[in-house]
C-alpha cells in the first residue's frame, strides 16, 4: 500500500511531501516505511517493523491523519482497500 500526499506550495517554495509505504516483508512481518521532506530537497526516513498486519496497518493510518491534520493532502493512493476508521476513506 503506497500514500502520497503534498501540502500546497508557498509563494517561493516547493511543497513538501510525506510518503507512506506498507510492505510484507519476506519472513511475514511488515514494514512501515515513511519519507519525507521538500520537493527537489534532502529526503528523511523512517522504517517501523510490525509482525502482525493490523498493527502495522493501524500505525500507517495513525501517520496519515497525523499528516492530515498538518495540512498535508492525499495526492496518490495505490494497494489494498482504504483503510477505515479515519478520515480518509479513498
Amino acid at each position: 500500500m503506497r500514500i502520497f500526499m503534498q501540502t500546497r506550495p508557498a509563494s517561493k517554495e516547493a511543497p513538501r511531501y510525506y510518503h507512506l509505504i506498507l510492505q510484507q516483508d519476506l519472513l511475514g512481518g511488515w514494514t512501515l516505511i515513511r519519507e519525507w521532506g521538500q520537493q527537489g530537497g534532502r529526503a528523511s526516513g523512517r522504517r517501523d517493523f510490525f509482525s502482525e498486519r493490523d498493527k502495522a496497518e493501524s500505525a500507517l493510518v495513525a501517520a496519515r491523519d497525523q499528516q492530515l491534520g498538518k495540512g498535508f493532502q492525499v495526492m496518490f493512493f495505490q494497494g489494498m482497500d482504504a483503510p477505515t476508521g479515519s478520515r480518509y476513506e479513498g
